[in-house]
């Protein structure tokens, strides 16, 4: 047979089977135009930005997007090779051998990638400034002119794809040689034998889900969250496949015996089409609840975390500019407030809102009421311990109170200290007062350990708990915390701080400067690029949630045209089978969606933990995000329902 000959049948295959292959070329399309700009914003030069987070999340997101994509594509795939093993059998049948098959489906790989990738770096690269002008937007950075195409960019994109493309066709060649020519003909009609329940497999799926709930429940540290978060996920993950297999069976057979449900034309039609299929459905009911609750996730903590951003700011800097430094006498604070109280009067500025923190602090591995210095990474049990003068509380919030030796008054920023006191080493402390608020430094909110701030008697103290703790007679100076705020615009404030640098660093002190101003280009940059990273894998999952709905329903479609024809022929109206097709829908469609809405839930408690790195301390906001988050994706997947039912019923009608 002559070359043409393969070339035409191989484009007539494509055309015939347009039903499919549409779909499955957008959605190559799709994720080439998506990798191709996570490639194009992390490599691109003149952009706007440098920024070393901000590349390092985008770089994190072109991993994901490359990874899914080939996963998702593979899936698509599989989904593809069912549907015309029966096309591939009739070829053997009629003469022509596997290598010619083969053949074939080589040359269908090669049009579907060649107009795959043609048009998806194309689209890509047509979006790309697009793209860039709505990052530097978010992350409040100046709009750079130019256009620019990385050649690096395209050949990864190309590499990546013509490699997944590849292996698929490597995939689809063996299905056809590995099948009989029997089983290739029966291959989208080969039904299922009635599945058992498999207890074991339930049993399963409850411990795993039980443990990923209980560690998600019970997390109280943001370090214990970010180190049991994984493996929480993990078994929330086991558990959903286990129990969406074994537990829709058992229901679907419990509905079976409830005569009175059974025993009804949509209802016998619906569970008994299911039951037999739902190996298959159960996976992909699975997979579908999963992505849910990644899609939800991900864009509600993106979304509170930059709606968030200036409470973040406020947060870890209480003030517009701060001076710190450790080991710091009275002496020298003297000398330093000098200095900076005439760059401010250089400035023609007036210090407003001042604030002075003398502190000793340790990090310690906590075991309940007791504390040692950690010498070590102490896992989960890390704490930070600032203890501070009655004298110097008193000054910070406006107070007149005393304390006697061995008492203190204890302010727990992140964590808990359990019963009424407190032992360090040998050293210890009656709790008198648990504080409800306290003026602390917004340098502790950057601490992934448990903070709590202790006030004592005296300095006094503090030395006798240093040596205690460090086992050393040599007592260091306090540290030092000076920060106060300027009625003045960002620009005047950024030069002030640059002064305040200048002249402080030609003292002896070691001493950081710092300004909300200076410090807020980085974290707009860090928080904006999560947002975006956050929307981009968000529209990743909800168009993979999409399509697996479709080519879900799509293949049980055709899988059901038959038994549905019968049916027809028998007596049943369309009226009975729409009935049908909308009861078997929704007898497990919305079942992914409740579950996924239970595990945002339970991981609230963790999330909210972890959002605690990132310094954002506003739950409620977190929870309103979350909330209507929720709300948006159950509207587009109450319209993914609408769409996918009416599919399903053109199908087999």
């Amino acid at each position: 047979m002559s070359k043409s000959f393969y070339i035409k049948l191989a484009w007539n295959n494509i055309k015939k089977n347009s039903k499919s292959y549409i779909p499955y070329i957008l959605t190559c399309i799709g994720m080439i135009i998506m990798f191709y700009n996570m490639c194009y914003l992390l490599i691109a030069k003149e952009i706007g930005y440098d920024d070393a987070s901000l590349r390092s999340i985008l770089g994190f997101g072109t991993i994901v997007t490359g990874v899914f994509a080939f996963i998702f594509l593979s899936y698509t795939n599989r989904f593809l090779i069912r549907q015309r093993k029966k096309e591939f059998g009739l070829f053997n049948i009629l003469g022509m051998e596997k290598r010619h098959i083969s053949r074939v489906m080589l040359l269908e790989t090669l049009m579907i990638s060649t107009i795959s990738l043609v048009i998806g770096v194309l689209g890509g690269i047509a979006i790309s400034k697009l793209l860039a002008l709505l990052l530097l937007r978010i992350i409040n950075f100046d709009v750079v002119f130019g256009f620019e195409i990385p050649i690096n960019a395209v050949l990864i994109t190309m590499g990546v794809f013509i490699l997944t493309f590849t292996i698929n066709l490597i995939y689809n060649i063996l299905q056809v040689h590995l099948s009989k020519p029997i089983e290739l003909l029966r291959g989208g009609n080969v039904g299922e034998k009635e599945p058992k329940t498999k207890w074991l497999s339930a049993i399963i799926g409850v411990i795993s889900l039980g443990i990923g709930y209980y560690l998600a429940l019970t997390i109280e540290s943001p370090l214990a969250a970010l180190s049991r978060f994984f493996i929480a996920v993990i078994l929330v993950i086991l558990g959903t496949h286990n129990l969406f297999k074994a537990g829709s069976i058992a229901l679907l057979k419990s509905l079976r015996k409830n005569k009175n449900y059974y025993y009804k034309t949509n209802h016998f039609i619906s569970v008994s089409g299911m039951i037999y299929r739902m190996k298959q459905n159960a996976a992909g009911l699975a997979n579908i609840c999963i992505l849910s609750t990644a899609v939800i996730l991900t864009l509600s903590t993106t979304v509170s975390l930059y709606v968030g951003v200036e409470d973040v700011l406020r947060a870890r800097y209480p003030r517009n500019i701060t001076i710190s430094g450790d080991n710091i006498s009275n002496k020298d604070i003297q000398e330093i407030e000098d200095i900076i109280n005439q760059q401010v009067a250089k400035a023609n500025l007036t210090k407003e809102d001042v604030y002075s923190q003398r502190n000793m602090s340790f990090l310690t591995s906590q075991e309940g009421e007791k504390f040692n210095i950690a010498k070590e990474y102490a896992g989960e049990n890390l704490a930070l311990l600032v203890f501070l003068t009655v004298d110097n509380y008193n000054e910070i919030e406006d107070q007149d109170v005393s304390l006697e030796e061995g008492e203190a008054f204890v302010y727990e920023l992140n964590g808990k200290i359990p019963g009424d006191k407190i032992v360090l080493n040998n050293f210890e402390l009656n709790i008198k007062e648990r504080l409800d608020s306290f003026e602390y430094e917004g340098e502790s909110t950057a601490i992934i350990a448990d903070s709590h701030y202790i006030v004592v008697d005296s300095l006094e103290t503090i030395e006798k708990i240093y040596r205690s703790l460090e086992d050393s007679e040599d007592v260091p100076e306090l540290s030092y915390y000076h920060g106060f705020d300027i009625n003045a615009d960002s620009e005047t404030q950024i030069n002030l701080t640059a002064s305040l640098k200048s002249a402080l660093d030609n003292t002896e002190f070691d001493l950081l400067v710092e300004d909300v101003e200076g410090s807020r280009t980085g974290f707009y940059s860090t928080y904006g690029g999560l947002l975006f990273l956050g929307i981009f894998i968000g529209l990743l999952f909800i168009l993979a949630t999409v399509l697996i709905i479709y080519y879900k329903q799509i293949a049980e479609g055709f899988d059901d045209k038959d038994r549905f024809e019968i049916m027809q022929k028998v007596g049943m109206s369309h009226r009975e089978i729409k009935k049908a097709i909308h009861s078997q829908i929704l007898t497990v469609f919305f079942l992914p969606l409740v579950t996924a809405v239970i595990h945002i839930a339970i991981a609230f408690p963790m999330v909210t933990k972890l959002l605690l790195l990132f310094g954002l301390t506003n739950t409620p906001l977190f929870a309103i995000c979350t909330a209507a988050t929720i709300i948006v994706f159950v509207f587009f997947y109450t319209i993914i329902y609408s769409m996918t039912a009416r599919t399903y019923y053109k199908i087999v009608q």
